[in-house]
C-alpha cells in the first residue's frame, strides 16, 4: 500500500447534542469521542495525520496535544468536501488519504485495513454498511452489473432511491494526486448548497479511476453520534462488545449488563466481577481474582487470589497476591499492598506501603506511611499526616500492635515489635519491643449531673 495520510474531519458544533461541549469531545467509554478514532488511526501507523477542527477549536487542541497531529481550521462548516479542502495542501502528493470521522468512535482497526487494502493510486474504496434504518444517511447507488456510480444523500434522492438500505458510512480511502484534481470541482447545487465529498465517486469514474466498495458487517460500528441518545445507544453497544470479549477470555461476569469497560482490562484465569462494577484506565486482574459489587478500579493492578469486597474504590494501586480489601474501602494512589494483606470495612489508605500479612481492618486512615510485615492496625486509627501545608511519613516496623482509636502524629516511627495502647496519642518515636501509651487520666465524678433543655419560650 502506498504511504498513509489520515484526515479526521471534527469541525461541526453538534447543535442537537444541546451542549457547549464540542461534540466530538462528548465521552464513550471514558474518553472523548474524537479519542477514539485517534487511537484506532495511530494502529495503522500513518506518516500523516490532519484534523480538521471548527466549533471549539481550542478545547480540541488540548484534547489532541502531545499526539503528532496538524490542526487545520475550517471557520465556515459548508460541508464534507469543503472541510477536507482545508486539509490538502498538508497531504503528500503519493498518499493515500483515509477520511474518518471525530463522531463516528466504534470503527475498527480491521476494517479499515480492510478498506485500505484495495486502495492504490488508481482506485479509490468507499466504506459501506447495510442499515437496518437508513433515514438519514446517503444512500449507494450501483448500476446493473453492481458496480457502484454515485452516492446520494437522503435530501437529494428520489422515493426509489431511499429504499435503498446500502448505505456510505462517509469513511473513504482516496488517491492525494486524485482529490487535488476532483475536490476544486465540486459544486454545492445540492439540497443544503453544501460541497460534499460523496460527489467525488462521480468525478473518480468521469476521470477512469476505479471505485470500490469495502462493506462493514456491524452497523454500530460506522454509525455517527448527533445526539445524546445516539451516545447512550453506541455506549451501551461498545460495553457489550467488551464484555463479551472478556467472557470469551474466561472471565465470569454475573451480569454483563452491569458492568462498564472504560480503558484497557487484562484477565488472568478464573475472575470474577459482580454487578455495576467499573474498570477504568488500565486494569490487570490476575488468576482467581474477585470483585464484589458496586466497586469502581481505576488504573490498578491486581494480584492472584486477591478479593475486593462490595463498594470498594481502588485508583492508581497495586496490590499483591491474597489480599483483602473491603467492603467500602477506599485504596488511593500510590498504596503498595504486599501479599496477604488485609484492608477492612471504611479504610483509607493513600500513598502507603502495607506489608506482607499486615492488617488494617476497619474504620481506620492510613496515609503516608509504610508498614512492615505482621502489622496490626486497631479500629479508628489514623496518620495525622498533614499539618496544613506540609505532608510527613509514618513508620511502622514489623509485628508491631496498634490499638483502637490512635492518633500518630507524623513524621514518627513505631519500630518493630511495640505496641500502641487504645487510645493513645503518639507524637514521639517508640523503640523496639516498648509499649506506647499517651492518653489523659480518666476521672469518675460522682453526683454528676447532665444539663438540661431549657423549655421553649412561647
Amino acid at each position: 500500500m502506498s504511504k498513509l495520510n489520515v484526515v479526521i474531519l471534527a469541525a461541526g458544533k453538534g447543535t442537537r447534542m444541546h451542549s457547549s461541549l464540542p461534540k466530538v469531545l462528548h465521552h464513550l467509554a471514558g474518553k472523548p469521542l474524537l479519542q477514539h478514532v485517534l487511537d484506532t488511526a495511530l494502529q495503522l501507523s500513518p506518516s500523516n495525520i490532519q484534523l480538521v477542527i471548527g466549533h471549539g477549536a481550542d478545547e480540541v487542541r488540548t484534547v489532541v496535544a502531545g499526539h503528532n497531529v496538524q490542526c487545520v481550521m475550517q471557520e465556515q462548516q459548508l460541508g464534507t468536501a469543503h472541510a477536507l479542502h482545508q486539509a490538502l495542501p498538508n497531504l503528500d502528493d503519493s498518499a493515500i488519504a483515509l477520511i474518518l470521522f471525530g463522531d463516528v468512535p466504534l470503527v475498527q482497526e480491521a476494517t479499515l485495513r480492510t478498506l485500505l487494502q484495495q486502495a492504490s493510486d488508481t482506485t479509490m474504496v468507499v466504506l459501506t454498511c447495510v442499515a437496518k434504518n437508513p433515514q438519514g444517511l446517503g444512500r449507494i447507488l450501483r448500476d446493473s452489473d453492481g458496480n457502484i456510480r454515485s452516492i446520494v444523500e437522503e435530501k437529494d434522492a428520489t422515493p426509489t432511491q431511499r429504499a435503498i438500505v446500502e448505505i456510505n458510512t462517509g469513511i473513504m480511502a482516496i488517491p492525494v494526486a486524485r482529490l487535488q484534481r476532483w475536490l476544486p470541482r465540486i459544486q454545492s447545487n445540492n439540497a443544503q448548497k453544501e460541497y460534499y465529498l460523496t460527489d467525488v465517486v462521480e468525478l473518480a469514474l468521469e476521470d477512469g479511476c476505479r471505485v470500490l466498495t469495502s462493506p462493514c458487517d456491524d452497523e454500530k460500528e460506522t454509525a455517527g453520534i448527533n445526539d445524546r441518545a445516539q451516545l447512550a445507544d453506541l455506549e451501551r453497544h461498545y460495553q457489550l462488545r467488551e464484555t463479551t470479549r472478556l467472557m470469551k477470555s474466561g472471565v465470569t461476569l454475573r451480569d454483563p449488563a452491569r458492568v462498564d469497560v472504560r480503558g484497557t482490562v487484562k484477565c488472568g484465569r478464573d475472575v470474577e466481577l459482580d454487578i455495576n462494577v467499573i474498570l477504568e484506565g488500565s486494569i490487570e486482574l490476575g488468576n482467581n481474582v474477585t470483585i464484589g459489587p458496586n466497586c469502581v478500579l481505576n488504573n490498578c493492578r491486581i494480584g492472584d487470589n486477591t478479593e475486593v469486597a462490595a463498594n470498594s474504590v481502588l485508583e492508581n494501586c497495586l496490590v499483591g497476591n491474597g489480599c483483602t480489601i473491603g467492603p467500602f474501602a477506599r485504596i488511593r494512589p500510590g498504596a503498595e499492598l504486599s501479599d496477604d494483606a488485609k484492608i477492612g470495612n471504611f479504610v483509607e489508605i493513600k500513598n502507603s506501603k502495607i506489608g506482607r500479612h499486615s492488617k488494617v481492618n476497619h474504620l481506620s486512615y492510613v496515609g503516608d506511611s509504610e508498614l512492615g510485615e505482621d502489622v496490626n492496625i486497631g479500629a479508628g486509627t489514623i496518620t495525622c499526616n498533614y499539618d496544613g501545608v506540609n505532608k510527613f511519613r509514618t513508620i511502622i516496623g514489623d509485628n508491631v500492635f496498634i490499638g483502637s482509636n490512635t492518633s500518630l502524629v507524623a513524621p514518627v516511627t513505631v519500630a518493630s515489635g511495640a505496641t500502641v495502647g487504645a487510645g493513645s496519642v503518639i507524637t514521639q518515636n517508640v523503640a523496639e519491643k516498648q509499649l506506647a501509651i499517651a492518653r489523659g487520666r480518666q476521672s469518675n465524678l460522682d453526683g454528676w449531673q447532665r444539663p438540661l433543655k431549657r423549655p421553649k419560650q412561647p
